[in-house]
Order: structure tokens, then sequence, then C-alpha cells
């Protein structure tokens, strides 16, 4: 009986059990729940760290990349450059040499000519060996250019006398007296300065007389005299710095150095060569200063370009702009980095064909694009400075098409010589070329049929004269000038009307097209772009 209560009592607890059970089952899952909201919290906290340290060190690599990046550019840029001076140096070096071995077999078969009047049975082998030359057995490419290069050019005894004597004026009556063999003279002047006991203070005294007697003869153009000593003391400056350079000649290995006296010396010339340059007229070169080509040549080939700012040597360069040796002259004075702002300066300043052979000659067709900048150029050509309800006169006419035909052919040269064909076709210019010159052509014609004939004498023997009237002379044409003169500086362009034709005129005269550089109104040449100077 006891046991059956027991049991029921059991039972009854039952529901009361399973109550204290489900309470404890629901604190143990809400408990349970706590602590795993409490661990994902750490957890996402660390992730989330780490997540941020990532993310730091990969922009830094990505930093460091960027920048290795650049510095491999410019490591690449500088080395294409430097590989590009090297190839020019060896290209120029080759053609050199192959000149000189030109003129090496030129003066052998010269003095063949001269040496034996009465040629025996073999001439050619008997002036070899009175010139002490053995012609090899066997004419492999080899032995004849060994043989070539025994023989090689031989400076003329006079002028390398003049070197060794130190002769300054001897050397510029030399060159000066022979100026119609001067490409001969230029090969031969750099190996007669090795011959030189002072070859930087040959040159040096040698620009004493740049600047001496600077003035203007009675006629108006500069002494002939004066342009023949500086071109000859930049030709001797050009050579000094081709021995510096040369890898042939190895100059610089044979104890001719450039001292500090030299450099001195070098300075107090270039000192004052700056302060003439400041006060001439420049502008009006046209990119042919040959004063300041002088200069820069001068810091160049004497190493003292640092004692000037970049920018105030950058300044000089479009006044050079149309030489040829302008390029080299700036790797020379290590102004390479600051051609991009040169260039923007010439397209500005309305010079665009210079600038597109600098930009060539420094790899920088990129930033300058060429074909733009040619047609921008003749655009700007063909444009009318005038009202567009304003008449223009003939001669104002004449000028335009003038400025227009030789912006035209300079620009078909620079295209032919960058080979720019396929971009911008010259048949369409070529075509304007033959439209401008056959109108020139026909108003010349034109001009010259409505001259008055002159009147052939009376069969009485007198005279033709013109029947007296008080009315004012109303020729349309006016006199025209018996010749040109010889210089730019003479020259005047013809205008259309003279002052004294009476007022009913109604429109200005035609008038001569002249056959040298025609003028603008305010006395001052017309300026064309043309291509490099040679």
């Amino acid at each position: 009986m006891s046991d059956l209560e027991s049991v029921a009592a059991l039972m009854e607890s039952t529901s009361s059990k399973i109550q204290q059970l489900q309470q404890a089952f629901a604190e143990l899952e809400r408990q349970s729940a706590v602590s795993m909201n409490l661990k994902w919290k750490q957890l996402e906290d660390h992730f989330r760290g780490l997540e941020q340290s990532l993310k730091k060190k990969f922009d830094e690599l990505k930093e460091q990349e960027k920048e290795f990046q650049e510095t491999v550019a410019k490591s690449e840029q500088m080395l294409e450059q430097r590989e590009a001076a090297v190839v020019a140096k060896e290209l120029t070096s080759l053609e050199r040499l192959q000149e000189k071995r030109d003129a090496a077999l030129a003066m052998i078969f010269s003095k063949s000519k001269l040496s034996l009047p009465v040629p025996a049975i073999n001439p050619m082998d008997k002036a070899l060996d009175n010139l002490g030359v053995k012609w090899p057995k066997l004419a492999s490419e080899e032995s004849v250019r060994l043989q070539v290069d025994c023989a090689a050019v031989k400076p003329r005894s006079e002028l390398v006398s003049l070197c060794e004597e130190m002769n300054v004026k001897g050397l510029h009556k030399f060159i000066s007296d022979n100026r119609k063999n001067l490409a001969i003279i230029r090969e031969e002047i750099p190996s007669a300065l090795q011959k030189a006991s002072h070859p930087y203070g040959l040159v040096l005294d040698s620009l004493e007389d740049f600047y001496a007697g600077d003035n203007l003869v009675l006629d108006g153009k500069k002494d002939g005299d004066l342009l023949g000593v500086r071109r000859t003391c930049l030709m001797l400056m050009e050579s000094l710095g081709q021995l510096q350079t040369d890898d042939i000649t190895r100059f610089s290995l044979e104890g001719h150095m450039l001292t500090t006296d030299i450099k001195e010396r070098a300075k107090k010339i270039a000192f004052e060569w700056k302060s003439k340059l400041d006060s001439l007229d420049i502008d009006a070169s046209n990119g042919n200063c040959l004063e300041a080509h002088a200069f820069l040549q001068l810091l160049a080939t004497f190493g003292i370009s640092a004692e000037y700012n970049d920018d105030d040597l950058c300044k000089l360069l479009p006044y050079v702009s149309r030489r040829r040796q302008t390029p080299e002259l700036c790797r020379l004075l290590g102004l390479s980095q600051k051609m991009p702002g040169v260039i923007g300066v010439l397209v500005e300043s309305g010079k665009p064909i210079d600038a597109i052979n600098l930009a060539y000659a420094f790899e920088l067709t990129e930033q300058f694009e060429p074909v733009q900048l040619l047609k921008a150029y003749l655009r700007d050509v063909k444009k009318v400075p005038h009202a567009k309800n304003a008449k223009i006169s003939p001669g104002a006419q004449n000028e335009m098409n003038e400025r227009e035909l030789s912006a035209l052919k300079a620009v078909i040269k620079c295209i032919e010589e960058h080979k720019l064909e396929e971009q911008y076709p010259v048949d369409p210019l070529q075509k304007r070329v033959l439209q401008l010159e056959k109108a020139k052509a026909d108003k010349r014609r034109a001009v010259e049929a409505a001259k008055p004939q002159s009147k052939r004498p009376r069969a009485n023997g007198s005279a033709f004269a013109p029947r007296a009237t008080g009315f004012a002379d109303k020729s349309f044409y006016p006199a025209t000038p018996e010749r040109l003169p010889s210089y730019p500086y003479e020259r005047q362009f013809v205008y259309g009307a003279e002052a004294h034709h009476p007022p009913m005129m109604s429109s200005a005269p035609y008038t001569i097209q002249p056959a040298h550089t025609p003028y603008y109104g305010n006395g001052y040449p017309v300026q064309y772009q043309v291509p490099y100077i040679h």
C-alpha cells in the first residue's frame, strides 16, 4: 500500500519536475546564447583588425610599386637618351671616317697624276710606290681598309705649322684666304689642333677679335671681314669640342688638359660676350644668331656652363633654333630636361618648324604632335590681318600670298624630312603652291605688259616729246628702281601708291613684286619659317 502511494506521489510530482526542467533548460539556453554572442564579438573585432592591417600593408606595397615603376621609367628614358647620343656619335664618327678615306684616295690619285706626267707600264702601281704605299697582293676588304687607314688625311703643312707656332693671326688669315676650300679645312683643323702645344690657349687667343670693330659700315650692312672672323672662331671652338668627345682621337689622354687658368680666361670672355648679347638686337636674327651660338659653344667647349643659370641659357636657344648644331649643343650644356619648355616657346612665337625639328631630336613628338602644329601654322598664315569689311590693297594681297607660299614650301620640306607623308599628304599643298606661283607670274606679266613702251625717233630726226598739259601726272604705276640692292638692309617694300598721286585715284596701282625678301610696312623684313641651316 505504501509503495502505491509513493508511486502516485511521484507521478503527481512529474508535472512539476517537468516544469522545473523546462525552466532550467530555458535558463541554460539563455546563458548559452549570451556566451555565444560575447565570443562572436571578440572574433569580429579580431578579424576587423586583421582586415585593416592587411589593407594598410597593401596600400604601402602599392605606393612602393608605383615609385618603383616611375624610377624604372626614368632609368629607361635616360638609357634611351644615352643610347641615342652614343649612336649619333658613332654615326658621326663613321661618316667623318668615310669622308677621310674618300679624301685620302682622292689625294693619292691627284698626287699620282702630278708626280707621273709620263705613265709607266703600270702608272697606278708606280704612283703608289712613289708615295710609299704598298699595294697588297690579295685585295681583300680588310686589307683595303687597313690600307686606307694608314693613308689617312694629313693636314696641310701650312695649317699644321700655324698651329704648332701658335700663330693666331696667321691661322685666321689662312682660313680667310681659303674660304673656297672651307669644307676640307674644317676636316683638317681637329688634327692640326692636336699638333699645337696648347690647343685651348690657341683657341682662346683666336677669340680676342670676335667683337673687334663691331660696327656697321656706311651702306648699313655688317662688315664681311668681321663675320668671317666670327665664323672662324666658331669653327675653331667646334673643332676643339670635337676633339674632346671623339673616341678616335683620344685627345683628352694626350696631355692637353683643361686647366683652371684656361677656364678663368674663358669665363672672362664669356662675361664680356654676355654683356654684348644683351645690347644686340638678336630678335631680328630669326633663329640664326651667330653671336648667341658662339656664346653657347664657348660655354660647352670650355666646360663653364655651370656659371650661368639654365633658365638664362634656355632663353638664348630660340635665337639659334634654326642651326643644326643646336640639339647637340643643348646636350653638351645639360639642357635636355628643359627642352619641352623651349619647344613650347618656339610654338608660341610662331616657329613651329624649328619646334618640330627639336621635338624629333629629343623624342618629344608625343607631347608636340608635328602634324597638328603644321596644320595650325598654315591656318595662322592664311588669316587676314584686316577687318572683315575692309578692302585689301594689291600690295597687302601680294604680301599675304608671298607669306603663304614661303610657309607652304617650308611645311612641305619639313614633311619630307621627317617622313610624314602618310599622316599629312603633300599633294594638296603642292597644288596650292602651283596656284600661288602661277598667280604671281601672271601679275608680273600683267604689270610688265602695262609699262609704257619707249618711242622710236621720228623720220625727220626730231625726237618725240610729250604734249605739255596743265594736268598732273596720272601714271598708275610708280617708277621701278634701276636695279635691286644687294643686301636686305637696303631693300624697301614697293607700296601701292605714291604720295604725289592725285586724290581722284579710286584704287591703288598694282605693284611689282620684288625678287628679294618682302618687307612689312614698318620696314622690317617678313620672316618665314625655313628649314635648318646647314
